[in-house]
């Protein structure tokens, strides 16, 4: 067991460098001069040189990779083009802000998903299994963007009119300091995000439903939520963990259309002025923010179904 989850951990560091390969690499890509960008197109052939060199953007490409990962691996992420001020000071409360969001997430569409894809095998073959079923492929099939303007309709514009429809905490205010504006944005992200779990859940569950184990167990005449919990769900948590981090993980790079939409002052908004303004320190932190997020949601999803399963437990045990 201690095996495999070394070798995940190293996987993941091994996918990570990777990711800074390809970050740095599509960054050198975007079109234009960063320099020029920053400046305007009115600015003196000595300004955009002076302001080049001053970005190290005059330096080999490998020297230029080499400092910015090992300024990431420390903690430096660069100044801003954009404000010259350091990036971590730039993106500190907008990942905050961000964090908020999906932490609210996860706490909200991780129990809700769980139940009713439990709910919908023990009553699969039901009207209730064909009715959550038929939502969950609904739901599945809206991009976000689609399930966020249909709330603002049904909740902040045409109908109800109880939610803002954007953001209205002011520049620096926390934005749990007004809890409705984050409701909109969280329930978005959770009907994302509950479907595909749900779905999983089902059919993991319906599966081991039909296997010796639990028939065993039901013929001993335990009952049915002794059955679910102790003998169902164990050999169930692997792959819906591997799902359910999937989701969360695509929270990350999901939220940057999510706060666009509702304006909502965190590191997708951040992401999206950054590209605007061929800010390439901010570009590439942000993306390996969230590559990083990816990365360590799946780490955790894959160690806890190794530790979850009976069958590793009891074949480590074995040896």
């Amino acid at each position: 067991m201690t095996r495999m989850i070394l070798r995940r951990l190293l996987v993941s560091v091994l996918v990570l460098f990777v990711v800074s390969l390809l970050v740095f690499a599509a960054t050198l890509l975007l079109p234009g001069d960063p320099a020029r960008a920053i400046l305007g197109q009115q600015a003196t052939p000595e300004r955009v040189a002076a302001l080049t060199q001053q970005l190290g953007l005059d330096r080999p490409v490998w020297e230029r990779y080499l400092g910015w990962l090992g300024g990431v691996l420390t903690g430096d992420l660069g100044y801003s083009a954009a404000t010259q001020g350091p990036v971590t000071e730039l993106l500190g409360g907008r990942i905050a802000a961000s964090g908020v969001l999906l932490v609210l997430t996860a706490v909200v569409a991780t129990p809700v998903a769980l139940a009713l894809g439990a709910w919908a095998a023990v009553r699969r073959g039901t009207r209730t299994d064909s009715a959550l079923s038929g939502s969950s492929l609904v739901l599945a099939a809206l991009p976000e963007f689609v399930i966020g303007v249909l709330l603002v309709v049904l909740f902040a514009t045409s109908v109800l009119q109880v939610l803002p429809s954007v953001t209205i905490a002011r520049p620096g205010e926390p934005v749990w300091s007004r809890p409705e504006q984050l409701v909109l944005p969280v329930l978005t992200l959770a009907l994302v995000v509950i479907p595909y779990v749900v779905r999983m859940t089902r059919a993991t569950l319906s599966e081991t439903f039909d296997t010796g184990f639990v028939e065993m167990a039901r013929l001993k005449g335990l009952p049915e939520r002794t059955v679910l919990l102790r003998h169902a769900v164990p050999h169930t948590v692997g792959p819906v963990a591997q799902v359910l981090a999937l989701q969360l993980a695509w929270l990350a790079g999901g939220v940057v259309v999510v706060e666009f939409l509702f304006r909502y002052p965190g590191i997708g908004q951040a992401l999206i002025d950054a590209v605007n303004n061929r800010d390439v320190q901010v570009v590439q932190a942000i993306s390996m923010l969230i590559a990083a997020f990816y990365v360590v949601v799946n780490l955790a999803a894959d160690v806890a179904g190794i530790l979850a399963d009976p069958r590793i437990r009891t074949a480590g045990g074995t040896r």
